[in-house]
């Protein structure tokens, strides 16, 4: 810790900061940091709500926020964060955009795909069930070395069975229809991190390494060892990599 964050923590005063989770994903996928960061600041994770649209997640997260605060999303809430600083941007304290994208849905035989693929696993769930779909789309998501690691693939299992397919229809089709973010990337001010695991198949680090070179302030974080699951599957490193993050934002006091 640095001396001005441990002077601040003396003080009593802690930034705020909402963690935003991704598809499917909820407390859960945070839990780490949630505990991790509770010594520096004031850490509350966002709801993501029934409706189709991440615009409309984005207004209820700024409905809910303080008046200045930071904001961390993780893969689909990192699309999310990226519309609240679309929105907010003279709010927001610090942006971390983790396992994430930023541009809309590719054009053509690529879109069609990506589409395909989640409408595929869409299906799954409704006809065997959350938990069947999420060991399907687990062998994905993290590190292959962690698949033979129960507690943590049971932690991701049970996090998707207490979802619905009704719900993951809806974010689906947000996704789909996710706005073009790239605009926004040039006009961010706040101390911006970006971090990926470096086996992150479906966000890989070459996508962040783009989208941090677009960004003014930011730092890029490359978890080695790791997927697209990071604050779950290496939480002290990304802890780690979060609470310099943190640091580096000015004390709004």
């Amino acid at each position: 810790m640095t001396e001005r964050a441990a002077k601040l923590q003396h003080r009593g005063v802690k930034k705020s900061l909402l963690l935003v989770p991704g598809l499917l994903c909820d407390d859960a996928v945070w839990a780490s940091q949630t505990e991790g960061l509770a010594h520096i600041a004031a850490v509350r994770v966002a709801n993501n709500g029934e409706t189709e649209s991440l615009g409309a997640l984005a207004e209820s997260i700024i409905a809910q926020a303080p008046p200045r605060f930071a904001l961390a999303g993780h893969s689909m809430g990192g699309r999310i964060a990226l519309e609240v600083a679309r929105r907010v941007p003279e709010r927001l304290m610090g942006l971390a955009l983790l396992d994430t994208g930023y541009e809309a849905l590719a054009s053509g035989q690529a879109g069609e795909r990506e589409a395909e693929g989640r409408h595929a696993l869409l299906a799954l769930a409704r006809r065997e069930g959350m938990r069947a779909m999420a060991r399907t789309w687990v062998q994905g998501m993290v590190h292959p070395a962690r698949l033979t690691d129960a507690e943590l693939v049971e932690l991701i299992l049970d996090m998707f069975e207490r979802r619905t397919p009704d719900l993951f229809a809806m974010q689906i089709k947000a996704l789909l229809a996710r706005p073009d973010a790239t605009s926004v990337l040039p006009t961010l001010q706040c101390p911006t991190l970006v971090l990926c695991g470096r086996e992150d198949a479906w966000a890989p680090p070459s996508r962040h390494d783009a989208m941090a070179k677009m960004i003014r302030h930011s730092t890029l974080e490359i978890i080695p060892d790791c997927g697209h699951m990071a604050p779950m599957e290496r939480p002290r490193a990304v802890n780690d990599a979060l609470r310099r993050w943190l640091e580096s934002i000015e004390a709004q006091v």
